[in-house]
């Protein structure tokens, strides 16, 4: 089952970030939910949880329930994403190509998509609780034509991708594949899917795409505030089969989020931080 620890946000060890609370989203700090919205942490956490009584009792649910980090680390991660003086996060440059991309050494991860899926949103609300990162978001789809880099600090760097499908740059696929296929520092691709349509041709399309070049990736279902549970239960059952049946090298969990009610928000930083070599966790299963 899932749980929580019991530990203080207060623990001492932990230096917590200040923030002020007319700049940033009420739901942005998990050290702030907890306080105010107590009685909610549990499905801001894990999503999945309120969808899980509606599971049939024959459904195994281990493999939504994998990444299981405790309440520490998950305020450790939450730390990496909040700027200071000595640990800047901000917007870094743009690149139409390959031969474009910033030399970075540190760890990169990249979050690609079909238009109009919430990859913009998505960055906007992991960077939540640095409000002066600008990262633009549209409701038009297609709004992200190049590779938008994201700096946090010297831990890690983020990449909005532009859309696949409607309204995709022409040369999208000249675009990234190259991305995908050569860029070194890449330690985790973040394929989006939005939860109330589910797979469409075109995600399919890219979950071979990152079959073929044998890196780990992982599914993260977004918009699951926009279905009912039915259709999204419905949806995530089919998405657990995808993964079990048709790839190798994507993570078994999907991670369930939210950009507007912050659902998995919290969780989805504490698996970056952690691939990304920034957080060795105490209690998980796996990564």
């Amino acid at each position: 089952m899932i749980y929580l620890h019991p530990l203080s946000w207060l623990q001492p060890g932990i230096k917590m970030c200040t923030f002020p609370q007319h700049r940033i989203h009420k739901l942005a700090s998990l050290q702030e939910a907890r306080v105010r919205y107590p009685n909610k942490v549990k499905s801001l956490l894990y999503p999945f949880t309120d969808v899980e009584t509606y599971l049939d009792s024959s459904v195994d649910r281990t493999q939504f329930q994998l990444f299981h980090p405790c309440m520490n680390d998950l305020l450790k991660a939450e730390k990496l994403f909040c700027s200071s003086p000595s640990h800047k996060i901000d917007y870094y440059v743009s690149a139409e190509r390959m031969d474009h991309s910033p030399a970075l050494k540190q760890p990169e991860v990249c979050f690609i998509g079909r238009s109009n899926v919430g990859k913009s949103s998505l960055v906007k609300c992991l960077f939540s609780l640095s409000p002066n990162v600008e990262v633009r978001i549209s409701k038009t789809p297609g709004h992200t034509k190049k590779m938008n880099f994201f700096k946090v600090g010297r831990a890690f760097t983020i990449v909005d991708m532009p859309g696949y499908g409607y309204k995709a740059p022409r040369d999208f696929v000249e675009m990234v594949e190259p991305y995908l296929y050569s860029r070194k520092t890449l330690v985790r691709t973040f394929i989006l899917v939005d939860g109330s349509v589910g797979l469409q041709k075109t995600d399919h399309i890219a979950l071979e795409m990152c079959e073929e070049t044998g890196s780990p990736y992982v599914m993260v279902v977004t918009k699951i505030d926009k279905c009912s549970r039915g259709s999204l239960l419905t949806n995530l059952l089919k998405f657990q089969d995808v993964i079990k049946t048709q790839t190798s090298s994507c993570f078994p969990q999907p991670f369930l989020v939210s950009s507007l009610q912050f659902s998995g928000i919290y969780l989805l930083r504490c698996f970056i931080a952690h691939i990304t070599g920034n957080l060795q966790l105490k209690d998980t299963s796996q990564s």
